[in-house]
């Protein structure tokens, strides 16, 4: 039916290029096939984005007025109402409808107010967890092993036999660093249970040997969170950083590649071995500075500093540093995880010879938390450790949300759609190559360039005063975080209105 349609608005000249027409002609055809075979698509969904006042609206500016007499208000954008929202679109407080490819951040999994998470409540065993939130880490409810094991466990990334919940991304990193230190100091220590008095003594005044001059690298444009330990690690923007102390860790850089890839294949190898060189020199210097790298995190590809994305070898040739160094190795998949690229992990992709020592989670998750092998279990309680850590209403929802993944195969559907929008922005790069440049990504999880800044902020800007909601990232980038429902009829309204823009700039 959509390739008929397209077919007509043809005949009636609305066609605004001939190569576009091939393209969509040809995967219109395709996804009219997939569609009566696999579309999953939302009950009661809009057909379109429907923007009926200026962007931001008069209720919203009045609801930012309240807001800035209370708190810091420059970061919000739109202020939404829920209860309208529904699968792929957000509803904004002025009743403006926008086809949301952000996604809170990428953090909304299955779309919203899916019915299968409204229902989850209705359960009045699930209501008492919800209702009851415990101590995890001291009062955890009967059910709590049986959830771990029945909804974490059986999509834990391969080799990793063991979880712990968080609350965000951000915790969850800041608890595998503390992980590593004390894996790290284990070894050295020979295995020993016992602290020194020395280090019972030392630790509290933040000396050595209580307090380990140990660190974590990281890498330039690496984003791992904004609180106080994961600021250390975190390079994408100074104003995440500034006033707040760090610590004295080492930063190596990531690869910055040539686009399209397939045309820069050397270049970007080389680029791969010099990133390489200057890992490993990094870790030399600092175990010089005697504050030994016992950990390295990373992301599969890196969010919020621009979407920048390194190759399967980059990541095998770096476990090897690791492995000759004695370094843990922590992938960061707080953004990439449950299913946006296409895998439920995007380390997958790699093709790693072992998996990485520890794997951070949340967004999409619903609950932060990390995966980790046994030999980073802490031998001591209280060690990795807080009030809640986590909480049972959030893996209720996830097992709604996983299930959801499963039975209507979304993850395969994310495969096809991203190919699909994919091949939509190289298209548009050849259109408007003044405009758009260096398409990439795996999935939706995709992002494009601009020339400039200004002129990314003004197309991004412009997306939302014409109905579509997309991020940021890095000095040039546009983010694309969909959510795992979204598909094709979804990209071409993407794809369209940013050919409309395009073509008015």
């Amino acid at each position: 039916m959509q390739a008929v349609n397209y077919l007509r608005m043809l005949k009636t000249g609305n066609m605004l290029r001939s190569a576009h027409s091939l393209f969509l002609i040809k995967n219109l055809r395709l996804s009219s096939v997939l569609s009566r075979n696999s579309s999953v698509g939302v009950k009661g969904e809009p057909a379109k984005p429907n923007i009926q006042t200026p962007v931001p609206g008069p209720k919203s500016q009045q609801l930012l007025e309240e807001l800035s007499s209370l708190q810091q208000t420059g970061s919000v954008q739109l202020f939404a109402d829920y209860d309208k929202c529904i699968g792929n679109y957000f509803v904004d407080a002025d009743g403006n409808t926008f086809l949301d490819a952000f996604t809170q951040i990428s953090s909304v999994p299955i779309g919203y107010n899916h019915p299968k998470l409204m229902e989850a409540f209705k359960d009045e065993h699930y209501l008492k967890q919800l209702v009851n939130r415990p101590a995890l880490g001291v009062f955890p409810s009967l059910s709590w092993p049986e959830m771990l094991q029945k909804v974490l466990m059986p999509v834990a990334p391969c080799g990793l036999n063991c979880v712990a919940t968080m609350m965000c991304g951000s915790c969850s990193n800041e608890n595998a660093f503390k992980s590593v230190f004390m894996w790290y100091r284990n070894k050295e220590r020979g295995g020993k249970i016992d602290f020194t008095p020395e280090e019972m003594e030392s630790c509290m005044i933040n000396q050595p040997p209580g307090a380990a001059s140990l660190s974590i690298l990281s890498f330039k444009g690496g984003f791992h969170g904004r609180t106080f330990g994961a600021l250390s690690t975190t390079r994408s923007k100074p104003i995440h950083k500034l006033d707040c102390p760090a610590f004295d860790w080492p930063v190596a850089p990531f690869p910055r590649y040539k686009y399209p890839l397939d045309q820069h294949q050397r270049e970007n190898c080389e680029e791969d071995q010099k990133c390489l060189e200057q890992v490993e020199e990094v870790i030399q210097k600092y175990q010089k500075k005697c504050i030994p790298v016992a950990g390295m995190i990373i992301e599969p590809i890196q969010a919020e500093g621009g979407d920048n994305e390194a190759s399967p070898d980059f990541f095998k040739n770096l476990q090897k540093i690791c492995k000759k160094n004695g370094i843990a190795l922590i992938i960061d998949e707080v953004q990439t995880g449950c299913g946006p690229t296409g895998k439920m992990w995007c380390h997958e992709y790699f093709d790693l010879p072992s998996p990485p020592e520890i794997v951070t989670f949340s967004k999409k998750m619903l609950t932060g938390g990390f995966y980790f092998s046994e030999e980073f279990m802490p031998l001591q309680p209280y060690r990795i450790f807080n009030t809640w850590m986590g909480d049972p209403g959030k893996l209720i929802l996830l097992k709604q949300v996983l299930t959801v993944i499963k039975n209507d195969n979304l993850i395969s559907q994310t495969q096809e759609t991203g190919k699909y929008l994919k091949e939509g922005l190289h298209q548009l790069e050849n259109e408007y190559p003044n405009i758009i440049n260096s398409v990439r990504g795996r999935g939706t999880f995709l992002a494009y360039n601009a020339p400039t800044t200004e002129l990314r902020d003004k197309i991004n800007i412009t997306l939302k005063k014409n109905g579509v909601l997309s991020g940021v990232c890095g000095e040039k980038a546009i983010r694309i975080r969909p959510a795992l429902i979204f598909e094709k009829k979804h990209a071409e309204i993407y794809l369209d209105t940013l050919r409309k823009i395009f073509k008015e700039f």
